[in-house]
């Protein structure tokens, strides 16, 4: 990228940075002050007078948390994701669309955390002693299930989907497939532009929801050659398994963070006043624990991440042979992306889960170009 471009790059990514840690402390503070003042015993208190059945009262307190923290943080959403995207013209949203996006998605999150969190505390009270092992047995089953049901029931929320027209472009992608042993449904288009200027494609679902997924603003702008290596790419993961092992790490993750609760949880207890882990009115507590966990935890995810992705790099370049396809494709998607190419090694170290671009093409020199 030229200066100017590189400087504003730059510029986009040191305000997400710095809004991703201001929403994370936001958050710890009012979990804290939401615990340790009383008011989660509040809430818990007259759910509890209110209803009388304890799933009930579960899904009510999450509900009543969930539109809270919603408003409380809703400037911070409204910047991070329109405003910011705005001001530097990646995005091409209207305010009133970008709105109805939020409510979608506030309506999804919440759904799928009172089925973890009812999950969580059924878990607990039958199982008191093991219950952290069958909580994770639980997060591996209800993982795979998000990832078979996301290309069929969440994206077209978001987004329209529709067959791929070029038919020479979508044999070439089938043929890949075939070549990479994997193993595709179909290959379809979605309306990017719609939202976005930037460019993205995907390999998702699980079993028979398997697909791919090209936004317009990438199929229009990029040649075929660079398109069949980005989704060798996509393919890569798949074949290497990375889907399944991210499931697994995030579960040892997960396994972990739950026993910590487990040996420790009696301590926190005492610090805040609560008297059971079992009681909705403590899920604050746990909400933090979580919090906590996940920061010390992001940079070691995001190098196992950064790992599957370098791999997955190299299995495209062996596949395709288009080494300069590959590294266009990465100047390409750095200057529409406004991606920051050249990060310090702190900020790569905390928040990148992709090795950053300049890395990318430098390393494809130990590519070899196998097809």
């Amino acid at each position: 990228m030229d200066n100017g471009l590189q400087l504003k790059a730059k510029n986009y990514s040191k305000e997400k940075y710095a809004l991703a840690i201001i929403e994370m402390l936001y958050s710890f503070v009012l979990l804290v002050f939401f615990q340790f003042f009383g008011a989660s015993d509040f809430v818990a208190f007259v759910l509890k007078e209110i209803l009388r059945n304890n799933y009930l009262i579960i899904a009510g307190y999450i509900l009543l948390i969930t539109i809270a923290y919603s408003i409380l943080s809703f400037p911070i959403n409204l910047y991070r994701s329109f405003i910011l995207e705005h001001k530097f013209n990646l995005s091409t949203q209207s305010l009133k669309d970008w709105f109805g996006d939020f409510i979608k998605s506030l309506v999804i999150s919440c759904i799928i955390f009172i089925i973890l969190i009812e999950v969580f505390y059924f878990i607990l009270n039958k199982f008191p002693d093991i219950w952290w092992l069958a909580v994770v047995a639980f997060w591996i089953f209800f993982s795979i299930i998000l990832a078979k049901l996301t290309p069929v029931l969440f994206i077209p929320l978001f987004f329209k989907y529709k067959a791929l027209s070029d038919e020479g472009l979508k044999e070439r992608i089938l043929r890949l497939a075939k070549r990479m042993e994997v193993r595709v449904l179909n290959v379809f288009e979605i309306d990017f532009s719609k939202k976005t200027v930037k460019a993205n494609a995907a390999f998702v679902g699980v079993g028979r929801t398997k697909r791919v997924i090209l936004a317009d603003t990438l199929k229009d702008k990029y040649s075929h050659d660079e398109i069949e290596v980005i989704l060798a790419h996509e393919f890569a993961h798949y074949r290497l398994k990375h889907l399944l092992k991210l499931i697994l790490i995030n579960s040892a993750f997960t396994l972990c963070l739950l026993y910590l609760i487990f040996i420790s949880s009696g301590y926190a207890l005492n610090i805040f006043g609560s008297r059971m882990l079992n009681d909705v009115a403590s899920l604050p507590i746990l909400l933090l624990y979580a919090l906590i966990f996940n920061f010390i935890a992001t940079p070691f995810g995001n190098a196992v991440s950064r790992k599957f992705e370098k791999d997955a790099d190299r299995l495209s370049i062996e596949f395709t042979g288009f080494k300069e396809s590959f590294i266009s494709v990465m100047q390409k998607l750095a200057e529409q992306n406004l991606a920051d190419t050249a990060p310090n090694k702190w900020i790569k170290w905390f928040f990148f889960d992709h090795p950053p671009i300049s890395e990318r093409i430098n390393m494809t020199d130990s590519y070899k170009e196998t097809s």
